[in-house]
């Protein structure tokens, strides 16, 4: 006797049928910078206990390495939301589009400052971004005067500055797809880099250029002027401690002497182990952060895909949550938790662009 193939029948029908449920995701997908890490997973904690959704998944991936998981496409296998510590680029943008990726939704949740943290047990050392500059980058200005760049000779940051502590250049920070990284690059290195007269005029230069749209001209000099402040040291001085702030700290306190590059959330949360490092007279605090006094300092991100508000359950909601007075506001817990809040009138801009995406998930 045959068996009957109507069993067989009957259960692939049930698995076509049962496919798209099985495909579907209950719970928000985020990735991205360590940085905001932190607050994200607060955010989600709390979000998960108070309303009727599950907690979202949050992974530290680095601002880049968020981004371009976020940008590969729309649909229940990709990232809804993308933390960053810096602004998306151009080239991100780019190759959202490319993937199907068209409407980006930027909400601007706080600041944040970026220190250089070191054990409470080491000398205490302050430093200007022109000595950070001449610490870490690969190629620095002959100390001769002449317009030329030569290897890096500082092996101590008493070759630098003879009021400086005789101890050995070491300093522990984030890979290139770090958030923290690009803002270190944008607001210590090329600022320390460009206190050099010659080296600021390529900078000019490529400005001049771009206004008389001679764009291939302004992008070499341009091209030219971040290989020359950007490189980092490949010979120990800088080390590549990858996105565990965590890991960071510990490390500064099996080594005293060494500096390590941090969120200020981290320094906060550590303030029994490690203190902050003075950069141009400012020591890194809540206030002078907040105040703009500190000079490296950097806001922080949530990028949404609109293709999945109304597809994930709850991503606008999660928003809300985000930026409510009870979290990002000046007493909120994500102030308590070292974040930078933004002005009242900015809250209140970005909590009516929200309101907007609640309705948009209504629909």
């Amino acid at each position: 006797m045959r068996p009957s193939v109507i069993p067989l029948i009957s259960f692939c029908l049930w698995a076509v049928l049962s496919a798209p449920a099985a495909a579907m995701r209950d719970y928000i997908d985020v990735v991205g910078s360590s940085t905001v890490y932190a607050f994200s997973t607060v955010v989600a904690e709390r979000f998960g206990k108070i309303s009727e959704y599950r907690t979202p998944k949050i992974e530290s991936t680095g601002s880049g390495g968020g981004l371009k998981l976020f940008c590969q496409g729309v649909g229940m296998k990709f990232p809804d939301v993308a933390n960053s510590s810096r602004r998306i680029k151009a080239s991100e943008v780019e190759l959202c589009r490319r993937n199907g990726v068209q409407d980006i939704i930027e909400i601007l949740i706080g600041f944040d400052g970026i220190v250089l943290a070191q054990s409470k047990l080491g000398p205490e050392i302050r430093l200007t971004r022109r000595e950070l500059f001449l610490a870490l980058a690969k190629n620095v200005p002959n100390p001769d005067g002449s317009e030329n760049t030569i290897d890096n000779p500082y092996h101590t940051w008493r070759d630098i500055n003879s009021t400086l502590p005789n101890i050995k250049i070491e300093v522990l920070g984030p890979p290139p797809t770090s958030g923290t990284r690009d803002a270190f690059s944008d607001l210590v290195l090329d600022y320390g880099c460009q206190t050099f007269a010659w080296l600021a005029e390529l900078t000019d230069q490529s400005r001049e250029a771009r206004e008389k749209h001679n764009f291939k001209l302004a992008g070499e000099f341009k091209r030219k002027q971040r290989r020359l402040c950007r490189m980092l040291r490949e010979d120990g001085a800088y080390i590549d401690a990858g996105e565990n702030d965590n890991l960071v700290v510990q490390k500064l306190n099996a080594n005293p002497d060494a500096l390590g590059l941090l969120g200020f959330s981290f320094l906060d949360q550590n303030s029994d182990r490690i203190r902050g490092t003075r950069i141009d007279g400012f020591e890194p605090t809540f206030s002078s952060i907040a105040s703009g006094n500190y000079p490296i300092s950097r806001p922080l991100y949530l990028y949404i895909k609109k293709a999945h508000i109304g597809m994930i359950p709850g991503i606008e909601a999660f928003i809300s949550e985000f930026i409510s007075e009870r979290a990002a506001g000046e007493n909120g817990y994500l102030s308590r938790k070292g974040m930078i809040p933004l002005s009242r009138s900015e809250r209140e801009d970005i909590a009516q662009r929200v309101k907007m995406l609640r309705g948009q998930a209504q629909k």
